[in-house]
């Protein structure tokens, strides 16, 4: 049950992150900021539970976070 659990929330928050990602390779918006927020939302939630290393959520929250004002500043 646990590794159910566990594979919801890890696939939850790969599809958000892979949702941020494409939207920000498409351009910046509100959507993008959107996006990206609701990821970095999904990958606290994981590292809270346990379920991703809290390294690796920090780690994409900072390659999310860099490309979201990389184009915030062009």
């Amino acid at each position: 049950r646990r590794r159910l659990a566990n594979r919801q929330v890890r696939s939850r928050t790969r599809t958000a992150v892979k949702r941020a990602t494409s939207a920000l390779v498409d351009g910046a918006g509100e959507q993008t900021a959107a996006a990206v927020a609701y990821a970095i939302s999904k990958l606290d939630r994981g590292n809270s539970k346990g379920v991703i290393h809290r390294n690796a959520a920090a780690r994409t929250k900072s390659r999310l976070m860099k490309h979201l004002n990389a184009l915030g500043t062009e």
